[in-house]
């Protein structure tokens, strides 16, 4: 039985010939990553650990979520990054270089059949060149960097077939989001999928790269587009060898296969709050916007720039709109810059920045302010993520057109004249109806307390611990900001007590991959976290900081309420429901967690 290309590439980094779905293997990680964000927590787990580098040469720091250093605590973070790099003999990738996982292709450092590392939660962009890539908590990439490798599940793989000739007009950006519109949030959570047919196989490096990056918005593992022979090519070239060509075996098993007709799919746009919730393009014609934002991991290529450009040329923005564009790369800035797009922009009165993640970080230009509207080429459009106004999501097409009309349409339909902010229109609004454990003697495995019923799917990590206050790296300042980005429970932090368990819906944690967004839980005292799912990164941060989690299929067997007393068996996974005296079983501790979990944390 073959071997689908996530069990292909964990098997040649485990050293093993094969390996199947819910094996734990050891992973052997080729490049190993941190940006400024997160950057200094790593280096702090090293520097107190008295940890080692198992391989500096493999071993990289890239600064990309605040290169312009406007944010003080950014400027400390990255200060104290290079510093190290200087003792340890790291390379950094410095504020003029750009977005780091784009870093990584551009250096040969990813490509078909490699496997890669990063404090970036969108790392499994590098599934653009059929790369394995994760993004992982400040913990995880401590144990890569010191062990060179680190443990991961093997995911179940999903394969989807688009057949069908692309239509005229369809981006790249289009695709994903119809993806995202047929697949949700949590629908794939945890698997590996593959990406095939001609349309596929059509597409470009820059194209490949926008459908990669959203795998995270759809809760996947990874997305994977086997090189063709012009990004194998490329790769080779940048790697300064040639490269062979990784791939699913011909007989591989998928534990689910999609055929999709991509002549169905539309122009479409995510509306604010929720990238996974989508419209077609005619359905939000003339909503006006205050300002429009082009570039992220998934949009700021030469591509996105070239199609922006050709649409903005000698065009104004729409007056009082404000437009930003930003590069992901400083190769992409400099080739924008000879092919005289830069100028084309200056022209149309937009604003462009360096190279860099840019409004998606909160670290750079693109941010907007409360009650702004903005349309963006961004991969998430969370609550608070791009700023406190309301963001929708489109292809550098639709964001440029928007820009130079004053509202969100087609490049198409760019009337004569821009809508004014003289003339009211409707503005329709969209919204849903360091610091680790210390171990113990023997930590217990069973453990009773008040239940904090969030009875919500899709909770993501801006939600849980913002993005406002990523600098924090002391554990005992963080618990008072849990929750007080989820509408409703503010207050949470105020009104937890230690010993209190949380139980939540699917996809608890989806997003980020910051660590705070377990600590925060840690700090206040919560014995456990109980949900139908979790987003993959969060939950390995969980485990590898030794908080327990637990999943559940349904709990109307204990009739749960909120303020209940209940009582857990980690090992057993025995639910108990004091208060209504019922009791069921949910899913236990696995080996690897238990083991983590009694030794305090990975470490």
């Amino acid at each position: 039985m073959g071997l689908t290309l996530i069990e292909k590439i964990l098997a040649n980094h485990s050293n093993k010939t094969e390996v199947r779905p819910g094996e734990i293997v050891d992973v052997f990680i080729d490049a190993r990553a941190a940006r400024d964000f997160g950057g200094a927590n790593v280096v702090k787990n090293l520097v107190d650990r008295n940890l080692e580098l198992a391989d500096p040469s493999r071993t990289y720091f890239t600064f990309d979520c605040n290169p312009t250093g406007s944010d003080q605590k950014y400027a400390v973070n990255q200060h104290i990054c290079r510093k190290y790099a200087r003792e340890m003999g790291v390379k950094v990738y410095d504020i003029d270089q750009g977005i780091g996982t784009h870093i990584l292709i551009h250096e040969g450092l990813a490509f078909s059949g490699s496997t890669a590392v990063t404090t970036d939660s969108h790392a499994n962009i590098l599934g653009a060149v059929g790369a394995f890539g994760q993004g992982m908590g400040d913990v995880d990439i401590v144990a890569a960097w010191n062990k060179g490798k680190t443990w991961f599940k093997v995911p179940e793989s999903v394969k989807i077939t688009l057949t069908g000739k692309r239509p005229v007009g369809l981006t790249a950006k289009d695709i994903v989001l119809n993806l995202l519109e047929r697949f949700g949030a949590n629908s794939l959570l945890g698997y590996s999928i593959e990406l095939y047919g001609e349309a596929i196989d059509e597409l470009n490096l820059d194209e490949r790269i926008t459908i990669a990056s959203m795998a995270t918005e759809m809760g996947a593992i990874i997305l994977f587009l086997t090189p063709n022979e012009e990004v194998l090519n490329y790769s080779s070239e940048k790697a300064g060898r040639k490269l062979e060509l990784v791939k699913a075996d011909e007989d591989a098993t998928y534990s689910i296969s999609y055929e999709l007709d991509i002549q169905e799919f539309t122009q479409r746009v995510s509306i604010p709050g929720k990238p996974h919730d989508t419209r077609s393009l005619t359905e939000l014609n003339k909503v006006k916007i205050d300002s429009a934002f082009i570039g992220s991991c998934t949009n700021g290529r030469m591509e996105d720039l070239r199609a922006a450009a050709a649409i903005l040329k000698d065009k104004k923005v729409a007056p009082g709109v404000v437009l930003k564009i930003v590069p992901a790369t400083n190769e992409v800035w400099q080739q924008a810059l000879d092919e005289g797009l830069i100028q084309t922009f200056k022209a149309a009165g937009a604003l462009v920045s360096n190279a860099g993640c840019a409004g998606c970080a909160a670290g750079q230009v693109g941010q907007n302010g409360p009650g702004e509207i903005t349309i963006s080429t961004g991969n998430r459009n969370f609550p608070g993520k791009q700023g406190k106004g309301e963001v929708y999501l489109a292809s550098p097409a639709t964001v440029a057109a928007s820009a130079v009309a004053g509202f969100i349409t087609s490049y198409t339909e760019i009337p004569a004249e821009p809508a004014l902010f003289e003339s009211p229109t409707h503005k329709p609004s969209f919204t849903e109806s360091t610091h680790h454990a210390v171990a113990a003697e023997v930590k217990p495995t069973r453990v009773r307390g008040r239940a904090w019923l969030i009875e919500e799917d899709n909770i993501d990590t801006d939600m849980i611990f913002h993005n406002r206050y990523l600098t924090i790296t002391n554990l005992a300042e963080m618990g008072q900001y849990t929750f007080d980005n989820l509408k409703g429970y503010e207050d949470f932090a105020k009104k937890a007590k230690p010993g209190d368990l949380v139980v939540v819906g699917k996809n608890f944690g989806s997003g980020s991959s910051r660590q705070q967004a377990v600590d925060c839980f840690i700090s206040l005292g919560i014995q456990a976290i109980l949900a139908e799912s979790f987003g993959a990164i969060y939950e390995r941060n969980a485990i590898n900081a030794a908080m327990p989690i637990l999943t559940y299929q349904s709990l109307e067997t204990v009739n749960l309420q909120n303020g209940d007393e209940i009582e857990v068996d980690f090992l057993t996974g025995e639910l108990v429901n004091l208060s209504k005296r019922k009791s069921m079983l949910i899913d236990g501790f696995s080996e690897v967690q238990s083991e983590i979990y009694q030794q305090g944390g990975l470490f």
